[in-house]
């Protein structure tokens, strides 16, 4: 048996076309390394306007009258756009300032220009305004960020205090209960505004940001299921859990200072490795596994391979074996030159940083080193992998057709998203037992719940082997009666 093994290993790899194939995957992987290397750096100018959009909201705004009712509406917010736009580029190398702009001056301009040109002027109302917007660009200039920090810490200060002064005075508890959500939210707030000040955080738009943004998002999401007094659905279930790892997750960024989700690194790339180059993998797999059944016969080769002192079923499951072996080179060999080339792009530096996991089983968060990790997703993509390669051995044995074979798989790769987004939207619970909610365990990790309740590792690790035999025993019982004499 070992020697059919190793005799259809060597005849894969006198193909020219696994080594066409790894090279266009190399050359793939170069691509999207220098992507993630150049397009994914931030920028400022992401705040800006650009010159032509700019001067054609000013060509646009000349041909406007204020004193026109029609045209009042739409001249007061171009006029903002163009005060808003220059304002930025005074600051347009001071992220932070660009970011304080959007959230505090932006409003403020609008404010100002409808009391300019609005139906209701009012000079006073509109020079207030002017005083608000010169006192927050004097704080700009003074590049004193820690002030706007500061300036929040004490507002939420002052709320929370507004709030239990409300809350000691009523006895309603619907009332009590707003009161005290409201009260945990602006403590989130408060919790933002000094992680901003004790780690040194500016305003802007940085990982540290997105951070901190997250981590209020995820934490008004729990509080608001907290208070909901009927039990969960098991969509919001999931919310819930995400939000609960979001938040964990958020707050060892922010502790560490650690950014484990910088995608664009060699241990981001790994750490997302099939989600990013699963296709060409799995197209890669099928190519081989769909012909290496039917190139015997269309080559006629399949008549000298029956004459050997093998049976069928040994010549067939060799080539299966084969197959599955071929599955961890292609994989392995895959991963060796992302290595390559996301180490002489990115650095190996980022090897050292963990991948955080939350794990509901303990409610703890994990740090799980990358190659762990990538070990780990790699079983639980295996089932899928599987799968595709034998459907496509499966059709190349019973159809002689490679073409056909490798259609037919990818096709059921890329459908599977379509499939089970359609299962889970409209909610048909009979589809937890179809292969494409099965075959991806990776649900399953960490505690996770599945795309349905239901759904169990153990349920779709049997889903998964039933369908495999479903496929194989069929395939070999055929292979061994098929009438080869004529081919």
């Amino acid at each position: 048996m070992s020697s059919l093994i190793k005799n259809e290993l060597i005849k894969i790899f006198r193909k020219k076309t696994i080594y066409i194939a790894m090279i266009a995957i190399f050359l793939f992987l170069i691509f999207m390394n220098c992507m993630f290397k150049y397009a994914n750096s931030s920028s400022n100018s992401a705040y800006l306007y650009s010159e032509n959009h700019l001067n054609s909201i000013k060509e646009e705004l000349e041909n406007l009258n204020p004193e026109n009712p029609t045209d009042v509406t739409l001249y007061i917010n171009l006029k903002s756009e163009v005060e808003l736009y220059e304002l930025m580029n005074k600051y347009k190398d001071d992220e932070w300032k660009l970011s304080i702009i959007n959230s505090r001056i932006s409003s403020y301009l609008t404010e100002r220009n409808t009391y300019l040109y609005g139906a209701e002027k009012s000079e006073t109302q509109a020079n207030e305004i002017t005083k608000k917007i010169e006192y927050i660009t004097a704080k700009l200039d003074e590049d004193n960020w820690k002030y706007f920090a500061s300036q929040d810490l004490e507002t939420a200060n002052k709320k929370i205090e507004e709030l239990n002064s409300q809350k000691q005075q009523t006895q309603d508890k619907e009332i009590l209960k707003n009161l005290e959500n409201e009260i945990k939210n602006t403590k989130i707030e408060k919790e933002i505004a000094e992680y901003r000040l004790n780690k040194n955080i500016p305003y802007g738009t940085d990982y540290k940001n997105i951070t901190l943004s997250n981590l209020q998002s995820a934490s008004t999401k729990l509080i608001q299921y907290n208070s909901q007094e009927t039990e969960l659905s098991y969509e919001e279930q999931k919310e819930y859990n995400d939000s609960l790892k979001t938040e964990a997750e958020c707050r060892y960024i922010l502790d560490t200072g650690i950014n484990v989700n910088k995608s664009d690194s060699l241990k981001g790339i790994l750490q997302n490795f099939y989600s990013e180059f699963g296709i060409f993998l799995i197209v890669v797999i099928v190519m081989i596994a769909g012909t290496i059944v039917s190139d015997e016969f269309n080559k006629g080769t399949i008549k000298l391979l029956l004459v050997k002192p093998y049976t069928r079923n040994k010549i067939l499951l060799s080539k299966f074996i084969a197959t599955v072996i071929i599955i961890f080179f292609v994989i392995l060999s895959t991963v060796i030159m992302e290595m390559l080339v996301g180490g002489v792009l990115f650095g190996f530096d980022s090897l050292s940083v963990p991948v955080i996991e939350y794990n509901f089983n303990t409610n703890m968060l994990e740090e799980i080193n990358v190659f762990a990790y990538l070990g780990i997703q790699t079983l639980a993509q295996l089932p899928m992998i599987v799968l595709l390669a034998t459907l496509a051995f499966v059709i190349s044995t019973l159809f002689s057709n490679s073409a056909l074979a490798i259609t037919i798989s990818l096709l059921g790769y890329m459908s599977t998203a379509i499939i089970n987004q359609l299962a889970l939207a409209y909610n048909l619970s009979f589809m937890k037992y179809f292969v494409t909610m099965n075959w991806d365990l990776s649900q399953f990790l960490f505690g996770n719940l599945p795309y349905m309740q239901g759904m169990s590792l153990i349920l779709s690790i049997v889903i998964c082997l039933v369908y495999l035999l479903v496929m194989l025993i069929p395939t070999f019982i055929i292979f061994k009666k098929r009438n080869i004499k004529n081919i």
